[in-house]
């Protein structure tokens, strides 16, 4: 690890499910688990606050039963936020057994298995050292976890989203078409939103650029990534910058 200072007090951690799967593959691989474990336990040890809100796509995804007409979009929506509590729950223990404090918070009720969230025991929680895991998005139906994630990165203060996906950063076309694509290094969030670059979803951009939250895309998979990034390191992902 970097004897670099860290460039951001708190941020929040947006993982894909693939984060503790494996590239498209489903259900939770040990291996993979471990390894995310350790990166965001490694940054909590040197003193980082890190809030985290899991995806749920490796466990469920609901969406397509509903595309089928077999389940309302509600209910696949509650079938997504439960496909993040059992992510919640094994990446809580997982960064436990890799030396760090973590507490799980549910922004849905699920008695016996996490507490309801609550900004002020999160932020109780992050001001003394432990990793919050946060699951269940928004608790609604018909928010994406991107929009959970920029909500609670609101109210808890966070100076930055950093999104973990398996690209390097945000291009300005599909680098996998367009062999001229170039990755930006720091990007206006309303130039990605006028240039129309997939970086999140509208209502989660609303909330950043309200909210003066930058956001950070970056390959999760990468070695060490999580703590260059962590550390200002601009040769790692692009950050989309809200301040006007």
């Amino acid at each position: 690890m970097s004897d670099q200072p860290f460039r951001f007090q708190r941020v929040l951690l947006k993982l894909s499910g693939e984060a503790i799967s494996g590239e498209g593959e489903l259900g939770i691989n040990p291996a993979a688990l471990r390894s995310t474990a350790k990166a965001i336990a490694r940054s909590a040890q040197a003193g980082m606050q890190i809030a985290v809100v899991p995806g749920g796509g490796n466990i469920v995804r609901g969406a397509a039963l509903a595309d089928a007409g077999l389940i309302s979009r509600e209910s696949a929506d509650q079938m997504g936020m439960l496909g993040t509590i059992i992510n919640g729950v094994a990446l809580t223990h997982a960064i436990r057994e890799a030396g760090a404090p973590a507490i799980l918070l549910s922004a849905a009720e699920v008695r016996g298995m996490a507490p309801l969230y609550s900004t002020v025991q999160a932020e109780n929680a992050l001001s003394h050292g432990s990793v919050v895991v946060l699951a269940a998005g928004t608790g609604q139906p018909f928010f994406t976890t991107d929009t959970g994630s920029a909500l609670r990165a609101a109210q808890l203060g966070c100076d930055a989203i950093l999104k973990a996906t398996k690209v390097d950063g945000v291009y300005s076309a599909d680098p996998k078409i367009d062999p001229n694509a170039k990755r930006f290094e720091s990007i206006p969030l309303a130039d990605a939103v006028a240039r129309k670059l997939r970086v999140t979803d509208m209502t989660a951009l609303t909330l950043c650029e309200e909210h003066d939250i930058d956001l950070v895309v970056f390959n999760f998979n990468a070695e060490g990534s999580l703590d260059r990034v962590l550390r200002g390191d601009s040769s790692v992902g692009t950050r989309v910058t809200a301040s006007k």
